[in-house]
């Protein structure tokens, strides 16, 4: 046994050490570590009865934490160390793990490291962040987190590879620039770098330390993409003719700022889900909570599709003639997968809450439906059966609104949304309305056609199965509401998160 353990230290010092050489050089070497690493471990499991049977102490069950395998106690260990050598500090008592669990720890460490070492190492910046927040459901521990920061930033580059620049250019789709133009070095550029790396480095901690950073950092991104907007306009906003040089440079600036203000967005939503997560929000605060990352959601969709627009459509319009232009109109492009899976997202927070003042976003300027009275669950249960409107012994909704999102107004996020705005595009809400809109159906039928486009793609997959069953579930649970009558006493109405970690289900029971 003393040579298997020896045989499994020596395979994971081996993942360690392949996984620390820069720029990302040893993945695979670590990979195959990690596969022999985790086959000893599974001889090791097997192992235990036989240990148990040439030993005259067994253990009394897989739980025991006081003895080793064989049943005999754990040399060079001492549980209470702690609490007498770590004075002045609270005294904190070391757990030893029993044999069973211990194997299992390591091997949820190896098979995490193994999804890191798996990841492409040329990734655009969209994906980087999706398989940071994908790793991170599947709770990892700290070690294979502090592994990933190191490895996402090596020497203020991406996997020492890519400097922050060129992530930056990638992401932002930014047009060619010639060589004499230095925009690296440009103040507001390396701004974005900084927060670029600060970015990547939060999402790589735990889900309490990463909000809580997340919402500080919020107004950071915030500032800098206010100052990218009035250097924008102060430098070419009133300039009826410009040449080519400063063309370039006008691009620059337009194409950092849309992507500013989409990251920024994109924190913000992220920063709002982590609640969910942490069990930050009550059944009283469902309602404002997706009513604020509704229009978080509309506001990065927005800004998502800006950034898609080809930089050259201005350019070539300009020397075609009426007719051809008007051609132009009609063959407009297809909207790309991502921003229809966010749509997806967009329809069910519509479909728990509601918005009525048309001062949040003018929709037709994208495409997509004017804001009217929109369908709100949540805001007609607040409102007929005073479900969620109790209250508050310690606080009045008012309060609980600046707490939750204290970090959003102070940045602006976005701006000019008040606790009033939100009070006043609930209140007139009832289940006599939710009949003319079908924001469950809508997102559900877009989910459907994307699963072609997500094909090859097992975890955008799973992701469209749990907004379809969100859809499906609420939508039926709204239609039995509506027939029974929301007022009657025997229905009991709860929110659950069975199938998404973020999007709650109405489940209506009778009693």
């Amino acid at each position: 046994m003393n040579f298997v353990c020896w045989i499994v230290y020596k395979h994971f010092y081996h993942v360690l050490m392949s996984m620390r050489k820069p720029q990302g050089r040893g993945l695979e070497l670590a990979r195959k570590h990690i596969a022999a690493c985790l086959t000893e471990l599974k001889c090791m499991l097997k192992s235990v009865e036989f240990l148990r049977s040439t030993t005259s102490e067994s253990l009394k069950d897989d739980t025991e934490d006081t003895t080793t395998a064989s049943g005999c106690q754990p040399i060079g260990f001492d549980a209470s160390i702690n609490n007498r050598l770590s004075a002045p500090i609270p005294p904190r008592s070391i757990k030893i793990l029993s044999w069973k669990k211990a194997i299992e720890y390591f091997e949820k460490l190896l098979h995490d490291l193994d999804v890191i070492c798996s990841f492409s190492l040329n990734p655009l910046f969209e994906d980087i962040l999706r398989f940071v927040v994908r790793f991170q459901k599947l709770q990892p521990d700290l070690v294979a987190r502090a592994h990933l920061q190191v490895l996402l930033v090596q020497d203020g580059k991406l996997y020492g590879r890519e400097t922050i620049f060129d992530v930056i250019s990638r992401a932002a789709k930014l047009p060619e620039v010639p060589k004499n133009y230095n925009v690296q070095n440009n103040e507001f550029v390396v701004q974005l770098g900084q927060l670029v790396t600060n970015l990547l480095k939060i999402l790589c901690t735990n889900a309490a330390w990463q909000r809580r950073k997340l919402g500080k950092v919020l107004q950071d991104w915030s500032v800098t993409s206010v100052q990218l907007e009035m250097a924008f306009r102060r430098e070419f906003g009133e300039i009826p003719s410009i040449s080519a040089d400063e063309n370039i440079c006008m691009k620059l600036s337009k194409h950092l700022l849309i992507w500013a203000e989409e990251q920024t967005f994109w924190i913000a939503s992220r920063f709002l889900m982590l609640g969910f997560e942490l069990e930050l929000y009550s059944p009283n605060d469902y309602c404002m909570v997706y009513w604020y990352m509704y229009v978080i959601l509309i506001k990065l969709s927005e800004k998502a599709q800006l950034k898609m627009v080809p930089s050259s459509d201005a350019v070539t319009r300009k020397g075609k003639k009426k007719r051809d232009h008007s051609k132009d109109i009609v063959r407009e492009p297809p909207i790309p997968p991502s921003i229809l899976l966010l749509q997806c997202y967009i329809y069910l927070a519509e479909g728990l809450t509601m918005l009525k003042s048309t001062n949040i976003r003018n929709r037709e300027k994208s495409g997509l439906r004017s804001l009217g009275l929109h369908a709100c669950m949540l805001a007609a249960l607040r409102n007929e059966r005073d479900a969620f409107e109790k209250p508050g012994v310690f606080n009045t909704e008012q309060e609980r609104f600046i707490q939750h999102f204290d970090f959003l107004q102070k940045a602006h996020v976005p701006d000019n949304i008040t606790y009033l705005m939100f009070s006043e595009s609930t209140l007139q809400v009832h289940f006599s309305t939710l009949v003319k809109y079908n924001y469950f159906r809508d997102a559900q039928k877009i989910a459907k056609e994307l699963r072609g486009s997500f094909s090859s793609d097992p975890d955008r997959l799973a992701e469209l199965k749990q907004i379809e069953q969100v859809a499906e579930y609420s939508w039926v649970a709204l239609n039995v509401i509506g027939q029974a009558g929301a007022n009657d006493p025997s229905l009991k109405i709860s929110f659950e998160f069975n199938h998404h970690p973020c999007f709650a289900v109405a489940v209506v029971k009778r009693s």
